[in-house]
C-alpha cells in the first residue's frame, strides 16, 4: 500500500528514510551511551586505584609501629580490611571495561564473530543482568539499614561501617551499568557496527 500525500507524491520513500535516519540516530545515541558508561569506569577506577597509596601507608605504619616501637595500633588492621574492600569493590567496573574478569571462552574464540556477539548477548541477559540486578539492589539495602542503624564495626576501635557499605553499593552499582554497555557493544557486534565481543 503506497502512503501518498494530498498532492498525489509518494510518501514511501520519505517515511523508510526517516525511519532508518530515526534508527540510526538511536545507534549514535546507545554507542554515546556506552562509550560515556566506559570512560565513567575508567575513570572511577583509575582514581579508585589511589586507594593503593594510603592502604600501603597504613600497613607500613602499622608494622613499623608494632615491631619497632611494640605498640601495635587497634585501628591498623581494620582499616587495611576496609581499604583493600573498596579498592577491590570498586575495581570491578573497571576490570570488566578492560575485559580483565576471568573468562570460559575455550570453545566462544573459534566461533565466527556473530556467534560470538550471540552468545554475549544471551550470556549478558540470561546470568550477568538478573544477578547484578540483584545484587545491586541488595547491596543497596544493606547500605541502607546500615546507615539507618549507625552501624559500627563490633571491635574495639568500633568504626562506622555505613560508609563502606554505600561504597560497596556504589561498587556493584557501576558493575551494572558496565554490563549495560558490553549489551550495547555487543548488540554492536551483531550489527557489524563493533568488533570484539565483551
Amino acid at each position: 500500500m503506497k502512503i501518498r500525500a494530498a498532492g498525489g507524491a509518494d510518501l514511501q520513500p520519505l517515511i523508510r528514510g526517516g525511519v532508518t535516519m530515526l534508527g540510526e540516530r538511536n545507534k549514535g545515541m546507545l554507542d554515546k551511551i556506552s562509550k560515556a558508561i566506559d570512560t565513567f569506569n575508567i575513570k572511577q577506577g583509575q582514581v579508585s586505584a589511589l586507594l593503593a597509596i594510603p592502604l600501603l601507608l597504613v600497613v607500613v605504619y602499622e608494622v613499623v609501629m608494632r615491631y619497632l616501637f611494640n605498640s601495635p595500633t587497634i585501628w591498623g588492621f581494620e582499616a587495611t580490611t576496609f581499604l583493600y574492600g573498596v579498592h577491590f569493590i570498586l575495581g570491578l567496573a573497571y576490570c570488566d571495561v578492560l575485559g580483565g574478569h576471568v573468562k570460559v571462552d575455550i570453545f566462544t574464540t573459534r566461533l565466527p564473530i556473530k556467534p560470538q556477539g550471540v552468545i554475549g548477548v544471551l550470556t549478558n541477559l540470561v546470568f550477568f543482568m538478573p544477578v547484578m540486578v540483584l545484587m545491586t539492589i541488595a547491596s543497596w539495602e544493606y547500605a541502607f539499614a546500615s546507615i539507618a542503624q549507625g552501624e559500627l564495626n563490633p571491635t574495639s576501635w568500633a568504626p562506622p561501617v555505613y560508609p563502606i557499605k554505600i561504597l560497596m553499593a556504589f561498587g556493584f552499582t557501576f558493575l551494572l551499568i558496565q554490563g549495560f554497555s558490553n549489551l550495547i557493544h555487543n548488540i554492536r557486534v551483531l550489527q557489524g557496527k563493533a568488533e570484539g565481543v565483551r
